[in-house]
């Protein structure tokens, strides 16, 4: 059966967004899914985005029919809408964030831990399911909707973060699978799509914004996140070609931050009245303060918003609190905290207030959006000719404003932002589609291959020195930019390879080493060049009845048409070869 449409999501950290394309229609044109999802309790609406929350009801709102679904009947794991509502109510039984989560190698992501720290007698579940039960929904939306076309049966592109190293896509995958999305699903960068959003609204005119050796900036500040990437225009056949040249770290800093920031400011004023917030109030005005800095930022907003909190105490029970947050106080607040002027040398404080920091997602201690943007255009030596901005941050013309004036203070020519989808929250989806549909009819791609260059562990042979471990080298299988559908010899020899026992094989990325090519080993690093991610695991058997053997191997590596890594080692001395899978459990 043909393909009938390409279809676009955006899983993304906050929201979850489905995109589509009709590929029996000529145009390319782009429609967005609405999604059915509880609104409040037995109450069922429809609205173009699934909330990224997940709420784990009680046994007697279950009983009760309070979380029916049409497709589903009543069922315990509630994503959407009234999740994210319950967030503020009961927040130690609701899940955000879990995409943060399953780029966090320093869990495991399989097992149940969100809501992280919740209080013995509340189930939890793990980050891969968070993330299954969100697509389940969604899928079960567009089959719904499109009973004639199964979500199985479709293009389906799902977006990642560029900054996601091969594991935290491999789980990004393996939720989609569980969930019923096809097999030949394809993983596109978020900000890619957002750059393909741009160009299915420009359309073959893009050529006359971008010239030959522009590069652009794509920046994308959501909810949680904060990623940055380059692209590059190239001249190729006499054409202009789009080449992703660098893509920054996974920053756990964005809107969430803001609104936090609010409810600061928020709880202060509640104070000076003489009322103390307490942390159940807390979470309520954090979500409050969401609301009133989406009112504030407008840029016709109002000049005040008033953000209120349930009373606690005995004379208020039943009532609320309120004060009004002024528009002109806000901008300044969020302008200085998230987007102060700094030099392009100056990077992002790393400091602590103590040496014992609670476990859980590794949030950045430095919120100046332009120190970590600083960071990443002087270590990647980029000077961007324009700007594309993307995510919900950035649809204030404000936040938008001043994080031009930052950038034109670096560089004697400031970089021009680009026009591109008006409403950002649904950038990465219709990119996402119209990405698929390009795929499927020919069209223009961004190309660059993998965002990151991956090294193997190797220990060097020597004398044991007791309680010292063996010197440790890297080697290159697979280089930065390494396009999908392509295998590498990886040159060299020496290497043996551990079979007939469980082994662990350590595992190294880079996003800013430029030029390593496969077979080079590295003998020393500096500490943010190699970043160590999840181990390779396997236990490969012998040809000597299951004993331990130390096996002299060469490597190949193979990036799939989907963007799946995988390493093959294959004998010197017989035909025996063994394929390396990703492990992404912590067994300790």
């Amino acid at each position: 059966m043909a393909m009938r449409y390409a279809v676009g999501i955006d899983l993304g950290t906050t929201q979850s967004v489905v995109a589509y394309v009709d590929l029996e229609r000529d145009s390319t044109e782009l429609e967005l899914l609405n999604v059915p999802q509880l609104q409040a309790a037995a109450t069922v609406g429809e609205q173009p985005s699934l909330p990224s929350f997940l709420y784990l009801a009680t046994e007697g709102e279950v009983a009760s029919g309070s979380c029916a679904l049409p497709w589903l009947g009543s069922d315990e794991h509630v994503t959407g809408e009234w999740a994210r509502q319950r967030s503020a109510e009961v927040p130690t039984r609701t899940v955000a964030a879990a995409k943060s989560w399953l780029g966090h190698r320093r869990v495991d992501r399989h097992q149940p831990i969100l809501p992280w720290q919740a209080p013995d007698g509340v189930p939890q579940i793990s980050p891969v399911l968070t993330q299954q039960r969100y697509l389940e929904h969604l899928k079960a939306a567009w089959d719904a909707a499109h009973p004639e076309a199964l979500l199985d049966e479709q293009w389906v592109v799902l977006t990642v973060p560029a900054s996601f190293d091969a594991s935290a896509r491999e789980l990004t995958r393996e939720a989609a699978l569980a969930a019923g999305l096809p097999a030949s699903l394809v993983l596109l960068e978020e900000p890619q799509a957002a750059v393909y959003a741009w160009l299915a609204d420009r359309g073959d005119r893009w050529r006359q914004d971008l010239g030959e050796d522009d590069r652009l900036l794509v920046a994308d500040i959501g909810g949680g996140t904060t990623d940055f990437s380059l692209i590059g225009v190239e001249a190729e056949g006499g054409e202009l070609t789009l080449r992703r040249l660098a893509v920054g770290d996974h920053l756990l800093v964005g809107g969430d931050n803001m609104d936090l920031t609010l409810a600061h400011l928020a709880q202060g004023e509640f104070a000076s009245r003489g009322v103390e917030v307490d942390a159940w109030q807390s979470v309520a005005l954090w979500h409050a303060c969401r609301q009133a800095k989406e009112s504030l930022l407008l840029t016709d907003g109002p000049e005040t918003h008033s953000v209120s909190v349930l009373g606690r105490g005995s004379r208020l029970i039943g009532g609320t609190i309120s004060i009004n947050l002024e528009r002109e106080r806000v901008g300044s607040t969020l302008v200085e905290g998230f987007f102060p002027f700094c030099g392009l040398d100056e990077t992002p404080q790393r400091q602590h207030g103590s040496g014992f920091l609670e476990v859980g997602l590794p949030f950045e201690s430095d919120a100046a959006i332009t120190r970590h943007l600083a960071h990443f255009l002087h270590r990647h030596e980029g000077r961007p000719t324009h700007v594309l901005f993307n995510g919900g941050v950035l649809k204030s013309e404000t936040l938008q404003g001043r994080l031009l004036e930052v950038l034109g203070s670096w560089y004697e020519t400031a970089p021009q932002p680009l026009l591109g989808e008006p409403d950002l929250d649904y950038a990465v989806a219709r990119g996402a589609a119209f990405y698929g549909a390009s795929k499927a009819r020919g069209g223009i791609r961004i190309r660059g291959g993998v965002a990151r260059s991956y090294y193997l562990g190797i220990e060097s042979a020597g004398l044991a020195i007791p309680g010292a471990p063996r010197p440790l080298r890297a080697l290159c299988v697979v280089p930065k930019g390494m396009e999908e559908g392509t295998e590498t010899e990886i040159p060299g020899g020496g290497i043996g390879l551990v079979v007939g026992e469980p082994a662990s094989f350590r595992f190294f990325s880079s996003t800013v080493r430029e030029g390593d090519q496969p077979g080079q080993v590295l003998d020393r690093w500096q500490p943010e060049e190699l970043i160590e991610t999840d181990s390779l695991e396997a236990h490969l058997p012998s040809s000597s009845e299951g004993n331990r053997e130390v096996v002299p191997v060469t490597f190949r590596s193979h990036i799939t048409e989907l963007g799946v890594f995988e390493l093959w080692c294959a004998a010197t001395e017989t035909d025996q070869q063994w394929k390396m899978e990703f492990s992404v459990r912590d067994e300790s």
